[in-house]
């Protein structure tokens, strides 16, 4: 495949870039992926595989009706997204969860870009805005950006690119957790009711773990990182624990929804471990991102009921994530302006999550595409979750206070006037998500007529 000015060059293979050139590929234009592991590795990534999932194998909700990132899926899946495919091919059970096995994902999401015939996977790192004669550029870097590159984009835009940093929650051998003190239970027992392994603490237990969480010794920050603020969505526990002693216990502690069958009542408190691979041999501890040292955490980790003989496939850990100002910096295809031959994708964008991530990439490739070959594409609506989230971090979004968001129906114009009754005031997310598939269908009918 040549380096014509007529193939689209994607930088980096995570989620966003993965299925940015599915997307292109399977619209008619050549592409070009390239991604710099196993050259240059990231603290954060464990393989040189493509779209490897680092921080959860959850890709959240899959509630198509109440919840935002759930009708995100089946969006995408509408716009025949790899990244879902691969997801529901790949799937654990999770309750109401899209969760899937790690390894399986990624090595189906890498084999379908291999068989792509327009698609040319090459093993480099770019360390500099890509050269003219590259024509359209998909920049998928995720929040791992390779220093130069980032640097070379502060250079262009004349902006500093913001960080933050975003931590890795610990996974347990299934064998060494003790169910004589756990039991299994999804919260209001959605999906088998049986997914989740439950750790509960009764009111003196929890108070001496957000002790020993307050007291634990964490890593230290350097010098560059001080200032790095984090995201919210994704706090250590430690953070979460200083704000206040009941903080976590409303937060990934939260006991609503579930019953001890050893007390029969709601337990003060309640620690979840999420299954993390086909086998059922690995189980995540949900919402325990952490920056805590290694020998803290085992020290903290097993004072929970459960888990006090625990053992550990991974501890956790924490990683810098970078993201420019995109209400700023990009138009409403996701070109830079300054550049408009750049296109940015994914984290680097100012979206939070794995879904949100493959969706600006699923977005970014389809406008890439039509670019080249001269068709027209408007932005889908603002009224779909893909439209929503485009809009925000295309300008809907304060500049001056950017921050990563997750979609959410907040983000949605509201229902038309009369919509929204007194007797239907409950069904206000069901309506927004059934619009938005309807409106969804009317962006697509075009593109899928032509390819008729």
């Amino acid at each position: 495949m040549s380096d014509s000015s007529h193939t689209i060059h994607i930088i980096g293979g995570g989620l966003a870039g993965s299925e940015a050139a599915w997307q292109a590929a399977r619209a008619g234009a050549a592409v070009v992926l390239h991604e710099m592991r196993p050259l240059r590795g990231t603290d954060a990534h464990r393989t040189d595989h493509l779209a490897e999932l680092v921080c959860s194998n959850s890709l959240r909700s899959d509630d198509t009706e109440n919840n935002a990132v759930g009708l995100l899926h089946e969006e995408m899946r509408r716009c025949d997204s790899l990244i879902l495919r691969a997801a529901d091919a790949s799937r654990l059970p999770a309750g109401g969860a899209l969760a899937v096995d790690r390894d399986a994902f990624s090595a189906r999401i890498e084999a379908a870009l291999k068989a792509e015939a327009l698609i040319e996977i090459r093993r480099e790192a770019i360390d500099t805005l890509p050269p003219a004669d590259w024509g359209s550029t998909i920049v998928a870097t995720g929040p791992l950006t390779a220093p130069d590159l980032a640097a070379a984009i502060a250079a262009e835009t004349g902006e500093q690119a913001l960080a933050f940093f975003d931590a890795i929650a610990p996974i347990v051998h299934a064998d060494s957790i003790d169910d004589t003190k756990t039991w299994r239970q999804s919260r209001y027992d959605k999906g088998d009711s049986a997914d989740y392994i439950n750790c509960a603490l009764d009111r003196e237990q929890y108070e001496q773990f957000i002790a020993a969480l307050r007291e634990g010794d964490a890593v230290a920050f350097h010098d560059w990182e001080r200032e790095t603020p984090y995201f919210n969505g994704c706090l250590p526990i430690e953070v979460m624990a200083a704000r206040g002693v009941d903080t976590l216990r409303w937060g990934p502690m939260k006991p609503v929804g579930l019953t001890d069958p050893h007390t029969g009542r709601r337990p003060w408190a309640v620690v979840q471990l999420r299954q993390d691979n086909t086998l059922g041999t690995l189980y995540n501890i949900v919402g325990f991102q952490t920056k805590l040292r290694h020998a803290e955490q085992l020290r903290v980790f097993r004072t929970i009921p459960g888990l006090e003989h625990a053992e550990f496939a991974r501890l956790g850990g924490l990683h810098r994530n970078t993201f420019i100002n995109s209400p700023k910096l990009l138009d409403t295809s996701l070109r830079l302006k300054s550049l408009p031959r750049l296109r940015f994708a994914g984290q680097i964008t100012g979206v939070e999550g794995y879904v949100e991530s493959a969706a600006i990439g699923l977005l970014a490739g389809r406008f890439a595409a039509a670019e080249q070959s001269g068709v027209a594409i408007a932005a889908p609506p603002a009224t779909t979750a893909l439209g929503a989230l485009l809009a925000h971090i295309t300008g809907g979004a304060d500049a001056a206070s950017f921050q990563p968001m997750n979609v959410n129906f907040g983000l949605f114009p509201p229902l038309a006037d009369g919509v929204l009754t007194p007797a239907n005031r409950g069904e206000k997310k069901p309506l927004l998500a059934r619009r938005a598939l309807a409106d969804l269908g009317n962006w697509l009918a075009p593109a899928e007529q032509a390819a008729e």
